[in-house]
């Protein structure tokens, strides 16, 4: 039985998860690395008993598994949902990072997660993390080969320009976790550039001609 199918047979059981994986993600907040989080301390800090751990997960590395899932999964259905309205590009550039930008910050505590995990953390972690940035960066390349000025492009690179532009907004992420709170102005200057970052790699893009292997 799958744990969501548990979790709707007893709620308590789905609220006790959700406690644990929250909990991970506050200490992770206040400047913790997963990896040197103890389950109890997780389990202390979600208010359960270490043994109340062990109905949800086996092990920390399952606990953080769960957390890359979340984080991942939630991000690409809103960027499936932006980019399936089929604006013109420059429109879906801007709603593109407006969108991301947005759930960034809603979900702050899930990229401080992935930023601190995906080069530091244990070996399951960052290999999760890895193939979730490689399926992250193939459905940008599938949504990119259907506008007009890529559609001779092969689709190595395409995939290349898809993770030119997902390690640009890697880096941008880093930036927007730090924006200071009441500086809107910051925001949008941050916004401004990263959209025109984002045409600068595209009109590069639109330029570029595959050759045959």
């Amino acid at each position: 039985m799958s744990t969501t199918a548990e979790a709707r047979r007893d709620p308590r059981r789905g609220r006790t998860r959700r406690a644990l994986m929250d909990a991970a993600l506050e200490l992770v907040a206040q400047k913790e690395s997963f990896s040197s989080l103890s389950l109890r301390l997780v389990a202390r800090k979600a208010g359960v008993v270490p043994t109340a751990f062990y109905r949800h997960f086996p092990d920390m590395d399952a606990l953080g598994l769960a957390l890359v899932d979340e984080s991942f999964r939630t991000l690409r259905q809103v960027m499936r949902d932006v980019r399936s309205t089929r604006e013109p590009l420059p429109d879906l550039l801007q709603a593109s990072v407006d969108a991301y930008m947005r759930h960034v910050l809603e979900q702050a505590p899930h990229f401080h997660f992935v930023a601190k995990e995906r080069f530091s953390g244990t070996p399951p972690i960052r290999s999760a993390i890895r193939q979730e940035v490689r399926l992250f960066t193939s459905e940008l390349a599938t949504d990119l080969s259907r506008f007009p000025l890529l559609a001779k492009v092969s689709a190595e690179d395409l995939q290349m320009m898809a993770a030119l532009l997902v390690n640009n907004m890697s880096a941008i992420t880093e930036q927007i976790l730090e924006l200071p709170d009441q500086h809107p102005d910051e925001a949008a200057y941050l916004q401004r550039i990263t959209v025109k970052q984002l045409r600068l790699i595209l009109l590069g893009a639109s330029a570029w001609r595959s050759r045959p292997r």
